[in-house]
């Protein structure tokens, strides 16, 4: 076997506290050492020692049943991840395209738990429009954008949305039947439609943009007042911002 051939030698126990940290984010609930080191089949003393590591780091929290849990740090880490892969600047185009079409506000949005997070956007060039800062949040289970990531990962998220359905507006879906269904019309179609469920008579358009393993990564997003939506409009509007995510699907693909 040549030197180039050799597998890459791998840290023992670098490899042993990313196990931790993935096990304890992927986690709906705190863990105690006893479960951890038996499902990750280390030694208690062992799996102690590197939760100690990574609660110095910032990464894991050391709670008052003695238990531990991811932190925050892990979802910005993961988050700071998807912003530099450049999403703003491999998504813009097809912004711009949607904008051009459409006139109505444009999000990018990535998930963040249980919410998404608007990374970038265009204004609407119209005089009655809907607005959201970059850099400002909506549940995941009530706007366009979420709901398109929620319908590709919702196998990995149904259980955690599960206590977590607020309501509001009366159009909000507060039952995972409810949302099931809702998930998969938006299969059906290609793209979510957010009826004012976050934000009466505020529509918004989604679909996900998806990295090469299917998991879907953002969302393209268009948002308006009801008020703008013609007769006929909806399907237009939700093609339009389908393919425009999945160009941009396209374009990760090759990075």
């Amino acid at each position: 076997m040549t030197e180039k051939s050799k597998a890459p030698k791998v840290d023992s126990t670098l490899s042993k506290g990313l196990a931790i940290l993935e096990n304890l984010a992927a986690s709906q609930r705190s863990k105690g050492v006893t479960e951890l080191s038996r499902e990750l089949e280390l030694t208690k003393s062992n799996t102690f020692r590197l939760l100690q590591t990574l609660t110095t780091l910032g990464y894991v929290k050391h709670l008052d049943d003695k238990s531990y849990a991811a932190t925050l740090k892990t979802w910005q880490v993961g988050r700071s991840s998807v912003e530099n892969l450049n999403l703003r600047a491999v998504a813009a185009p097809e912004m711009a395209h949607l904008s051009q079409k459409t006139g109505e506000a444009i999000y990018l949005a990535v998930p963040e738990g249980l919410t998404v997070v608007y990374i970038d956007k265009i204004d609407s060039l119209k005089p009655i429009r809907s607005w959201n800062p970059v850099g400002g949040s909506a549940p995941i289970h009530c706007v366009g954008t979420g709901k398109a990531i929620m319908a590709s990962n919702f196998e990995q998220m149904r259980d955690k949305l599960a206590d977590k359905l607020a309501r509001y507006t009366d159009n909000t879906l507060t039952t995972l039947d409810a949302l099931q269904q809702d998930v998969a019309e938006t299969r059906r179609r290609g793209y979510a439609f957010d009826r004012g469920e976050f934000r009466d008579r505020i529509l918004s358009f989604g679909a996900p943009i998806l990295l090469p393993d299917g998991e879907a990564v953002a969302a393209l997003g268009i948002s308006l007042p009801d008020i703008n939506l013609v007769e006929g409009d909806e399907d237009r509007l939700g093609t339009l911002v389908r393919h425009a995510a999945a160009g941009v699907s396209q374009k990760l693909r090759r990075l």
